[in-house]
């Protein structure tokens, strides 16, 4: 992939997400499906300009969904757990909560 905008989707902002970058140093992204562990750290890296300890990741199969007599599936998506090395400034990407 070329393009880090391919490669990561968008920052998760849950409760367990924002709990895990306070107490662990990790950040936790929405990542392209086809995307592999070195392709999202050097994006990660590319992107926020910090180091990044480790990779973890996690697909998700989407679920059946109806509505009234018609029902259909919701896309396929992976998350992606990134670990920063000890001392790394963590890069603030919402502002608004």
């Amino acid at each position: 992939m070329a393009d880090v905008y391919q490669v990561i989707r968008r920052p998760v902002i849950t409760e367990k997400g924002l709990g895990a970058k306070e107490t662990e140093a990790t950040l936790v992204f929405e990542v392209a499906t086809s995307a592999t562990k070195t392709e999202v750290k050097q994006a990660v890296e590319t992107l926020f300009k910090v180091k990044v300890e480790g990779v973890r990741t996690a697909n998700f199969v989407g679920k059946e969904r109806k509505r009234g007599r018609f029902s259909g599936y919701r896309s396929d998506w992976k998350k992606a757990y990134v670990r920063l090395k000890p001392g790394q400034k963590m890069p603030e990407y919402i502002n608004s909560l």
